[in-house]
């Protein structure tokens, strides 16, 4: 079949890796004692550089398959080895079955072969995720946190840039309303998290899971996730590290990267049922990859759909490579799509653009946690990093922050509280919402008044 069938390869599009700005030599889980020199200053990750698009677009020997509601398990089998294919595992909370594919075949062909079967609904590859960085705390570094409070300081170490005045989120007076509640959860589907930080420590729920590994203990092996969980909620006026957006909000730790900073968009989708039905509110997703215009993954579109209707706000990463949306951000509908700004509230000209843009927040240079074990034995676990990646975790904690006090709105509504109380930093140019900021850098002060903002 293989021989005589032609078949038109799907277009490269190349996958973005977000905002992880770590250095891809990683530190595996049985190597975190590595000894490395001891640092006397905050450093900064891959040099603040955004990591960029990647060429590997799927897994090259599985596919995602959604069989029709009236077909029968019996059937389903009987149809999967008819194809010769395995079951890697039916997915949660769906009938949708990841298959093995046998040798002879290659995804575009299994897929264009399972599309035309009338029991199936609709079959995809199993796509490649990238990860994508009033009363005044006294955290050892918040003065470097200018996403929080921008004064127009340095913004590192003497001799970096200078900040604008109030080129920040509001924080502070966000916080005059509310520092969040310990009962709303915000869940990060990423790396996983160090549960030994002193700025994480006592900060998870339970029920967190690895389903990079499928196990249940969703340590951080690469970086990335505990760096964009401290931005979230880190512990805030502890004397020590960095403030949290959400200081007594929890987060529930999923993982679905890899050490080596990929996933598969399977991984993905359970884990954004995982984070429902473990009581999360909201829902980071640092993360995405690349569609072309004729495909979809039409199960995580689903898996959103399904968060959203539990008024679970789920917010994902726009793209660091000046490119069109990336997915789960692009499905705007059920998700916000974050792009990033900087210190002097400028869009960086890598912040990837398109009308599924709803906000902005400060993704250049942003100071937060890293594992304990990343820069070596002895040294403190901070660190500089950027992208839209770390743009998200600061929606996200505005997100849990609405939430403690406004229990009472939607999704939807919540997600709207958030675009118009929005500041429209870049009016002069594009005034209104427009497809590089979307409706502008969030403002905590103007989305925690006591009041419902309506369109």
């Amino acid at each position: 079949m293989r021989k005589n069938k032609p078949f038109f390869l799907l277009s490269i599009i190349f996958i973005f890796l977000f905002s992880s700005d770590f250095d891809r030599t990683r530190l595996s889980k049985n190597k975190r004692q590595n000894n490395r020199q001891f640092q006397v200053r905050l450093q900064s990750i891959n040099d603040d550089q955004p990591f960029h698009l990647k060429e590997q677009r799927y897994a090259p020997d599985q596919v995602l398959v959604k069989f029709k509601p009236m077909v029968s398990d019996f059937h389903i089998k009987t149809t999967i080895s008819a194809y010769k294919a395995g079951t890697i595992k039916k997915m949660r909370r769906s009938n949708i079955y990841q298959l093995q594919l046998p040798e002879y075949l290659t995804v575009e062909e299994m897929v264009w072969a399972l599309e035309r079967n009338p029991d199936v609904e609709y079959a995809c590859p199993n796509y490649i995720v990238y990860i994508t960085a009033v009363r005044e705390p006294n955290d050892t570094f918040f003065d470097y946190q200018y996403a929080l409070r921008n004064t127009g300081q340095d913004i590192g170490i003497p001799g970096s840039p200078h900040g604008k005045d109030r080129a920040d989120i509001k924080a502070l007076e966000g916080w005059e309303e509310t520092e969040g509640s310990e009962d709303i959860i915000i869940a990060v589907i990423d790396t996983g998290i160090d549960f030994g930080h002193p700025d994480l420590e006592d900060k998870t729920i339970s029920n967190g899971y690895d389903f990079a590994n499928d196990d249940e203990d969703p340590t951080d092996d690469e970086g990335h996730g505990t760096f964009i969980a401290g931005i979230a909620a880190a512990k805030t006026n502890n004397n020590e590290g960095v403030a949290g957006v959400a200081w007594d909000c929890k987060i529930l730790p999923i993982k679905a990267i890899s050490d080596d900073g990929t996933g598969y968009v399977s991984w993905l989708i359970d884990a954004i049922y995982h984070a429902v039905d473990n009581g999360a509110d909201v829902i980071n997703m640092s993360l995405g990859f690349a569609l072309g215009p004729d495909e979809a993954v039409p199960s995580l579109e689903d898996a959103l759909q399904y968060a959203h209707s539990q008024d679970v706000v789920c917010v994902a990463s726009a793209g660091n490579d000046g490119e069109p949306v990336l997915y789960p951000a692009a499905y705007d509908e059920f998700c916000l799509a974050v792009a990033a700004t900087d210190f002097d509230d400028l869009r960086p000209t890598w912040s990837n653009y398109g009308p599924e843009v709803d906000v902005a927040a400060p993704g250049v240079r942003i100071v937060g946690c890293v594992p304990t074990w990343y820069w070596g034995e002895g040294s403190i676990p901070y660190g500089f990093l950027g992208g839209t990646s770390t743009s998200v975790p600061h929606v996200v904690g505005m997100v849990a922050l609405i939430k403690s006090i406004k229990s009472w709105l939607s999704a939807d509504e919540i997600m709207d509280v958030i675009r118009f109380s929005a500041d429209d930093t870049n009016t002069g140019e594009y005034p209104g919402k427009d497809d590089f900021i979307g409706y502008g850098r969030i403002n905590m002060e103007k989305a925690l008044v006591p009041i419902k903002i309506t369109k």
